[in-house]
């Protein structure tokens, strides 16, 4: 059993070192990216929130979808306490 299992691994290293040399030095120059190149590219940068907090054009899309749920969470939260007149203890006599 385990003659076969070297045998197994020296066939797949082999299998890799004749790869890896007959790829071309062009071809390993080549950025495999894909997609992680990320953001938007054109207008101004972006910026985080605390670092100009007057002006939300300017946030980076995540932060502003952060402050915005944070706020609207808040208003809510705010209303349910003003209309529901928060919850008061029994005062006993």
């Amino acid at each position: 059993m385990a003659a076969w299992t070297a045998a197994a691994r020296q066939s797949s290293t082999l299998a890799r070192v004749s790869v890896s040399k007959s790829t071309s030095q062009g071809a390993l120059l080549i950025q495999r990216r894909g997609l992680a190149g990320g953001g938007d590219h054109h207008g101004p940068p972006k910026v985080n929130f605390w670092h100009d907090p007057m002006s939300p054009s300017k946030w980076k899309e995540e932060h502003f979808v952060i402050v915005s749920l944070t706020g609207w969470g808040l208003a809510f939260y705010g209303g349910y306490k003003l209309f529901t007149g928060g919850k008061k203890e029994k005062e006993e006599k």
